[in-house]
């Protein structure tokens, strides 16, 4: 076993992936998935992506702000995403978690109740940080207990999920330390009357690396709470 998998779980491992490009990390979850149907650990693979815009099944071509053309020119890529939800964006400083869970073999094959776990499990982790938040009803994610100045929802985390059989993958982004500006291309997760938000804003410090690290952490020890 690598230095970068350690089990904490029964059945359940932690990994650190670093930055990985988006089209590798789809090659890294299906042979995940397939490990999975083999025998293999429940997983959940912690990375960042380099800047990329991922189109789940409900995205409108209306949600991309920019031609393909243009966010190629500007170093951004676009991929269809076999997961729920519209159009989100990644890139440094999102802590991005790919879970690849057997529902089923919990005895939870239920989708809508593993959305609302791993907001659950955001929540926990947030609030360990000291940024209180919440889930809305009717919304998928997780947004700050409070609304911004003018009532606008804040959102800091989006969550979208793939099933193959009843082995969950794809999963969560939680802003932790990014450049919020890379959102500007989309109409994040096809939600206008919602803004984005990050750990570091919530809490009024740099987006360092250690702020990143921290969140990193926490969120590992919510899973590894849950996800006996």
């Amino acid at each position: 076993m690598s230095a970068a998998e350690q089990p904490v779980a029964p059945g359940l491992a932690v990994e650190w992936l670093g930055s990985v490009p988006y089209g590798e990390a789809l090659a890294l979850q299906d042979a995940a998935v397939e490990r999975r149907r083999t025998g293999g650990p429940d997983r959940l693979l912690l990375l960042e992506h380099p800047p990329v815009i991922t189109l789940g099944r409900s995205a409108r071509p209306e949600n991309l702000r920019r031609s393909r053309a243009e966010l190629a020119a500007h170093g951004v890529e676009v991929f269809e995403a076999a997961r729920g939800g519209d159009v989100t964006w990644h890139g440094p400083g999102q802590l991005v978690g790919y879970a690849v869970v057997d529902l089923a073999a919990r005895g939870t094959p239920d989708a809508h109740a593993w959305l609302r776990s791993i907001e659950a499990m955001l929540i926990e982790a947030l609030g360990a940080l000291g940024a209180p938040a919440r889930a809305l009803p009717g919304m998928t994610g997780v947004f700050l207990a409070r609304p911004g100045c003018d009532g606008t929802p804040l959102k800091i985390a989006s969550i979208g999920v793939g099933l193959r059989g009843w082995i969950s993958f794809h999963g969560f982004a939680l802003n932790a330390t990014p450049d919020l500006r890379g959102f500007d291309d989309i109409v994040p997760c096809g939600l206008a009357g919602v803004r984005m938000t990050s750990l570091a804003e919530a809490l009024g410090e740099p987006p360092t690396a250690a702020l990143f690290t921290r969140a990193r952490e926490r969120v590992a020890d919510a899973f590894r709470r849950r996800l006996l």
